[in-house]
């Protein structure tokens, strides 16, 4: 009999993408490696069949090195890793990640997919480094989609748009140092930190269940995926740079600051 298909997916914290990811993997009869840097905050997956969970920090080497022997010790899925899915704001720790996997997934002709974000396309304020990272990790993946290709291993970036998640619950303290020069709207960046952008949220679950389907169906490169992500793709390709920057200016704030700076 052959053993289950197997994924491991990182970020998989309640309610989060990697839950929803997990979720939906499990429901087509995948085992699950659910990952988070806390195990008690997966708690929608902990009593699910074929569901194992294991801390890991992806910039820790040795919860890496435990993670990897877990999945490969794993008596029901024959040791293989067919898909490794990363959800994370790192960029290092996902790029070790992989390579610590990378015999699993050659001997499993296995997929890697990275879930970036169309953030990493659009300079939007306050979120550069976050921006940052996402792109970052999708060059990487972009460039490791070529340098696995000859083992028959795929690479996917999933460029990620809006999606409802609990990321937009964790700033209910949000507040600025009082020397910051963007004090005068920290009230409009709280807002939008806690989701108040006016931005529609495509449901987790529908999201979640695109993305397993592009994995599962061996789609390689990009796949843009989200509430807005296909408008953003072809806006940044075909539109003036003035043109984006005062869109993804207005109702951030900076607007109303530079109408109080003006020379």
């Amino acid at each position: 009999m052959a053993s289950r298909k197997t994924v491991l997916i990182t970020g998989c914290s309640d309610d989060g993408i990697g839950s929803g990811l997990a979720l939906t993997f499990q429901q087509q009869d995948y085992h699950v490696f659910a990952t988070a840097r806390n195990v008690e905050k997966i708690s929608k997956l902990r009593d699910l069949p074929n569901v194992t969970l294991l801390a890991l920090d992806v910039c820790n080497k040795d919860h890496i090195a435990a993670a990897v022997e877990a999945v490969s010790q794993h008596l029901d899925t024959g040791g293989k890793l067919n898909y490794l899915t990363l959800y994370d704001t790192n960029v290092w720790g996902p790029l070790a990640l992989t390579q610590a996997f990378a015999p699993r997934l050659i001997q499993a002709h296995g997929t890697v997919a990275f879930i970036t974000s169309i953030a990493g396309h659009l300079n939007v304020p306050y979120m550069g480094t976050y921006s940052a990272s996402k792109r970052s990790l999708e060059i990487i993946a972009e460039t490791l989609r070529l340098e696995l290709a000859p083992f028959h291993v795929r690479v996917l970036s999933v460029v990620t748009g809006a999606v409802k998640t609990m990321g937009q619950t964790y700033f209910e303290d949000f507040r600025l140092p009082q020397d910051s020069l963007y004090r005068p709207v920290e009230a409009t960046i709280a807002a939008r930190a806690q989701g108040g952008d006016g931005n529609r949220r495509e449901e987790l679950g529908a999201y979640s269940e695109k993305v397993v389907h592009e994995i599962i169906n061996g789609t390689a490169s990009r796949f843009w995926c989200g509430a807005g992500a296909g408008s953003m793709r072809f806006g940044t390709a075909l539109l003036p740079g003035s043109l984006l920057d005062n869109a993804v200016s207005q109702g951030t704030g900076v607007d109303v600051l530079a109408g109080q700076n003006k020379l």
